[in-house]
């Protein structure tokens, strides 16, 4: 059984810095083997049709079209190829009336995220109709079949009811396409955090165990020394050309001195080498092990930001549920900003967003330059660190959280609102922005305190709450808004 490809474009491996990958998925057409009988050549007209389906959906996905299956046998082979080859998710369409006992194993065994695209040929019925016609759309009834056969299995799938040629339903498709590539490489991530989580910081704890079963990111524990071994290795000619770079995209503070900034260079060289060879796309340190360590002169405060601009995970603290939130944002909206709430604004119904030091520049405003600073701090009791200092690009945006709940639930809380375009703050050294959620800010603190939200988010350009939501539903994540 061969698929056949009908995608525009082929998908290539996806690594920090490369930017989002298309999505692969597979499309699972479905039929009874009573219908050749009764109609000489339905498999041959309703395989192209499934065909055709899948080049109208060239423009958001890669799709493999399967040929169409009619019993148990055929539907489990096809799955497994599909798992095979590595796909993304699943989009499961009714090319006929499918009774559902032939293919509910299959859907709710696979790995793969399953999207029930409940469509049919032609969209309007006519008095031209006779059975022929009634046959070729009656895919609701199997629709409405393994529906029910998925939910009584309490297998988590997407449902998208459309004219299969408008607009509206491709960009339904894409949007759980997304978000069934992020959940597929979010289950494949590797969390390194560097020493350990902050004591007495509660809302950023995680039982790694139960996160590894329900959601199936894997979160390691470094040593630091690992860190530091790497930093030592560092040749000077790759500091050099991190400099250099540095040098012709950002503004630097003349106050920074060579040995500022090539151990900030190392640093960051030295975590980027150790995050590759280990497979892991996201990572966290906490001041308090890298001061205490004995072996740093200063905080990594700069080489995070410019690890998340080049497409790396991060979050302070060892705080490693949000680290992997973000690899998982990265993957279904592109460019993520680690933030937190520093404080509320009540006659701008804003809040202060930013952190101790760690921004992603590739989200800062094009108005006004990124700067490279000499930065007095006194957390951790180390030497002055190296920091970005820029404000957040503006206009609408999204913040999102992920609560553990214990007994491997997990909620996510989604906010929308806006950025605003906002005078700067010269006496605040770190990234920073004034967000304004679109339910005000009282309503939505409340809203977002009752659901354990906590003070760790990632943020993305534009109202992205119901792709979040999509997210969760393939996760079997709780969603939550505020």
């Amino acid at each position: 059984m061969t698929a056949t490809r009908t995608s525009t474009a082929s998908a290539e491996a996806l690594a920090p810095g490369n930017g989002r990958a298309r999505p692969r998925i597979g499309l699972l057409g479905i039929m009874q083997e009573l219908y050749d009988q009764m109609l000489p050549g339905i498999t041959e007209r309703q395989g192209d049709y499934a065909r055709e389906l899948g080049q109208a959906l060239s423009g958001v996905a890669d799709v493999e079209v399967a040929p169409p299956v009619k019993n148990r046998a055929e539907a489990e082979r096809a799955v497994r190829d599909f798992e095979g080859a590595g796909l993304d998710g699943l989009l499961v369409v009714m090319l006929t009336y499918g009774p559902a006992m032939r293919v509910a194993r299959a859907l709710s065994q696979t790995r793969l995220p399953v999207c029930l695209a409940n469509v049919q040929p032609v969209p309007q019925v006519t008095a031209e109709w006779d059975m022929a016609d009634l046959t070729y759309n009656q895919g609701i009834h199997g629709a409405q079949d393994t529906a029910n056969a998925m939910v009584r299995a309490r297998r988590p799938f997407a449902v998208i009811t459309d004219d299969w040629r408008a607009p509206s339903f491709s960009e339904a498709v894409g949007r759980w396409a997304r978000a069934a590539a992020a959940v597929s490489r979010w289950r494949e991530l590797k969390v390194a955090v560097f020493g350990y989580a902050m004591n007495g910081m509660g809302d950023i704890r995680v039982d790694v165990h139960s996160l590894l079963r329900a959601l199936r990111p894997q979160v390691d524990a470094l040593a630091p020394g690992e860190l530091a071994r790497a930093a030592d290795a560092v040749g000077g000619e790759d500091v050099a050309r991190l400099l250099e770079d540095e040098n012709g995209r950002f503004e630097i503070d003349p106050r920074l001195s060579d040995r500022e900034r090539e151990d900030h260079a190392r640093m960051q060289l030295a975590l980027e080498r150790v995050l590759t060879e280990g497979g892991y796309r996201a990572y966290s340190t906490h001041f308090g092990a890298i001061a205490e360590d004995g072996r740093f002169a200063r905080l990594p405060l700069a080489a995070a930001s410019s690890l998340m601009a080049k497409g790396f995970g991060f979050a302070a603290e060892g705080d490693a549920l949000t680290a992997a939130l973000m690899v998982a944002a990265q993957e279904l909206l592109g460019e993520t900003q680690f933030t937190e709430m520093y404080a509320m604004d009540f006659p701008g119904d804003s809040i202060l967003m930013s952190h101790m030091g760690e921004g992603n520049w590739a989200l800062a405003r094009e108005d006004r330059p990124v700067r490279l600073i000499k930065r007095p701090l006194g957390i951790g009791g180390l030497d002055d660190p190296p920091t970005f200092l820029f404000q957040y690009q503006t206009g609408p945006a999204t913040l999102a959280t992920l609560v553990a709940l214990g007994d491997e639930r997990f909620r996510l809380v989604v906010s929308e609102g806006e950025i605003l375009d906002t005078d700067e703050l010269p006496a605040l050294e770190m990234p920073y922005g004034f967000f304004r959620p679109d339910s005000g800010v009282r309503a939505c603190m409340d809203a977002w305190l009752r659901a354990g939200g906590p003070h760790h988010q990632v943020l993305n350009p534009g109202r992205q709450a119901e792709t979040w939501r999509t997210f969760c539903e393939l996760a079997g994540v709780e969603f939550s808004a505020a």
